[in-house]
Formats: C-alpha cells, structure tokens, sequence
C-alpha cells in the first residue's frame, strides 16, 4: 500500500525531494496559488506551521496553475511573493498539475485515497490533504476551510 514517503517533487530552486524525510510527521499537503481569492489562507497555514512544527506537522505547498491562471508566476516569483506577503517557512514546491493526465503521481495517489466533492478531483486552490504519521492520508478538506479549522483534525493526527 502506498505511502507519502513513496513520492517525490522538485522543489522550488529546482532540486529533486525525496517525500519520505516527512516519514513519521503529519504533514499537510495543499495546492497553492498567488492570485487566488483564497491567497490569504497563506498566512494561516504558516500560522499552524508554525504552532504546530515542533510536535512534528509540516505543510507542504504545491503551486498550482490549473484553476483560471492563478498562480502564473515562476518558481522564484512564487516563492518570493509567499514570503514577503505571508512569511511562508513551510515547504514550497515546483508548480505541479493536480488534475488531468499530467497531474503530479503524488496527486493522483491523494485524490484516490480520498475523493471529494468532484469525485477524484480536485475543485480549486487551497484543496488540503491531511497525511498521518504512518504516511496515509486521514483526511480531505475544501478549499473553502479556512486553516485555522483544521486544528482539531491536525492535533488528533499528532496525538495518533
């Protein structure tokens, strides 16, 4: 059975990650963009980043160009703006595909394992994937759930 750790992505300066270094973490996994309505929930997922790191949470952000041309900017631009606007610390990645026949193996396996208002796809930015420390996927969130909501679901998944 698949896990997170049997993945990897390039990162934004362009480097190959090997996703098995978050093995025994809960990690959040969500698709970003900078021109999205849902933008803002940056800062939120950087505030539960950090309030939550210690105890073992990582988030995992996944430009995404896919949903009206949001996020049109390159790899350096991106990881600029998610800094200087939100003070992104948390992992940013190279833009990927979350739908369609070139949608990212790690997407494909994240929809699969939980489906979601669109069946397999996903509908927006800002779709969340919460993985537990075993490397499964718990939980499945709409782009609509702010950040701050999840830390229900993200405390039972550190305390698992």
């Amino acid at each position: 059975m698949p896990t997170l750790s049997d993945f990897s992505a390039t990162t934004l300066d362009g480097a190959d990650q090997d996703l098995s270094v978050y093995a025994g973490k809960v990690v959040l996994v969500v698709n970003t963009a900078s021109q999205c309505g849902f933008t803002p929930q940056l800062g939120g997922l950087e505030e539960l980043y950090r309030t939550y790191a210690d105890q073992g949470l990582v988030v995992l952000g996944f430009p995404c160009n896919q949903f009206g041309g949001q996020e049109p900017n390159t790899e350096e631009q991106i990881g600029a703006f998610c800094e200087r606007n939100y003070g992104v610390s948390f992992p940013m990645f190279a833009k990927v595909d979350v739908n369609g026949d070139d949608a990212h193996p790690l997407y494909d396996w994240l929809k699969s394992e939980k489906g979601g208002l669109l069946g397999k796809n996903i509908k927006w930015n800002f779709a969340k994937f919460l993985v537990g420390r075993d490397g499964q996927v718990v939980k499945r969130f709409a782009p609509t759930k702010e950040p701050a909501a999840l830390t229900d679901a993200i405390e039972k998944a550190l305390a698992a």
